[in-house]
């Protein structure tokens, strides 16, 4: 099984995928966890309502922060990248669904941003790390 988490496609493509991807989460995670870059930080951040009537919210929202975190570090790495990006996808899933479908655009707090981030996710879901990752380095 851990084979097939850090086996990889051997390309190029991923790099900017995985490097645009990691540093987005890892700045918003640090938001939410650490309340870096004006971010309110991991207790205000819980103490908030999970979308989709998910319970109990701290549970919920604790575990989308460390998902966008450890996520974005897995994914930047290239370490485990299918873990990063599957905890990522899911995140902007849970955002789509319950957070931005009144709208499309950004501007009106719409989904096209959260779709992007999904949208690289599911590919390195699918490709893996590829070159220059840490996962195309392991041998198991």
């Amino acid at each position: 099984m851990l084979r097939q988490i850090i086996s990889t496609h051997k390309t190029w493509a991923t790099v900017p995928l995985r490097l645009a991807l990691g540093l987005i989460f890892i700045a918003h995670g640090a938001q939410k966890v650490f309340g870096a870059f004006g971010g309110r930080g991991f207790s205000a951040f819980i103490n908030g309502t999970a979308p989709l009537g998910l319970w109990p919210s701290k549970l919920w929202l604790g575990a989308a922060a460390l998902s966008e975190l450890i996520g974005g570090v897995l994914v930047l790495l290239g370490l485990f990248t299918r873990v990063g990006a599957g905890a990522i996808a899911a995140v902007m899933l849970v955002a789509i669904v319950g957070v931005h479908s009144q709208s499309f655009f950004l501007n009106q707090g719409g989904m096209e941003f959260a779709l992007a981030n999904l949208c690289m996710a599911c590919t390195l879901l699918y490709l893996g790390g590829g070159k220059l990752s840490v996962d195309a380095n392991l041998k198991m």
